[in-house]
């Protein structure tokens, strides 16, 4: 282990979890590994490894080294509605449909 990684290690889920989308099968004894690594100032990569030694010979890895890049100070990240009553509030307080904007 190293100064610039972090390891989170996560067992104790239940048949509500999936291990990704294509939902590939666990039991009880599933263990995931994540490493978080910064092998410089403005990347981080990401590995993870899934430990299911009732459904799967070996451990395997999901992730290998998934880099995140630093962004600007400049940059912004925008706020996403993600429920339809969500979307449907937002746009009674703030927002304009198309045609609301055609109508000015």
């Amino acid at each position: 282990m190293d100064d610039y990684t972090l390891v989170v290690q996560t067992s104790g889920m239940d048949e509500r979890t999936w291990i990704d989308r294509a939902g590939r099968p666990h039991s009880a004894d599933l263990r995931v590994v994540e490493r978080f690594h910064r092998p410089d100032r403005d990347h981080l990569e990401l590995t993870v490894t899934i430990d299911d030694p009732k459904m799967y010979t070996r451990p395997w890895v999901a992730l290998d080294r998934l880099i995140f890049e630093r962004q600007p100070p400049s940059f912004d990240i925008r706020e996403t509605i993600w429920s339809p009553s969500e979307y449907v509030e937002y746009n009674k307080l703030i927002g304009n449909t198309a045609s609301d904007k055609d109508s000015h």
